[in-house]
């Protein structure tokens, strides 16, 4: 089955959109849209796998908690964030989409 990452995104996204596009035993890959979203504060991503994420567009701002290193990304940037290391959504652009497409790999 084929499908469009920029297709069906609603207009109004009160919250994150999180779509699962494919899952095996060792690897789940989601598209997320972010419009203005951040992580709540005081909360942190504490994932026990490895994840690869790139912005397809929009921006965003990451946040780790060891020594609260921001990291601007734009449409283009990848990372790969390690298992454990906590991390948040500080800040995504408030009048456009954001879309992530996010690789989760499990061991």
């Amino acid at each position: 089955m084929m499908i469009n990452i920029f297709a069906d995104i609603p207009e109004s996204l009160p919250e994150e959109l999180f779509t699962s596009l494919l899952k095996r035993d060792s690897v789940h890959i989601e598209r997320i849209v972010s419009k203005g979203h951040s992580t709540p504060p005081e909360q942190w991503y504490d994932q026990a796998w490895d994840e690869w994420v790139i912005v397809l567009e929009g921006q965003a701002v990451l946040l780790y908690e060891q020594n609260l290193q921001k990291l601007p990304m734009t449409a283009g940037d990848t990372i790969l964030i390690p298992a454990h290391t906590k991390h948040r959504v500080e800040w995504t652009v408030p009048d456009i989409n954001t879309v992530w497409l996010a690789v989760h790999l499990y061991k």
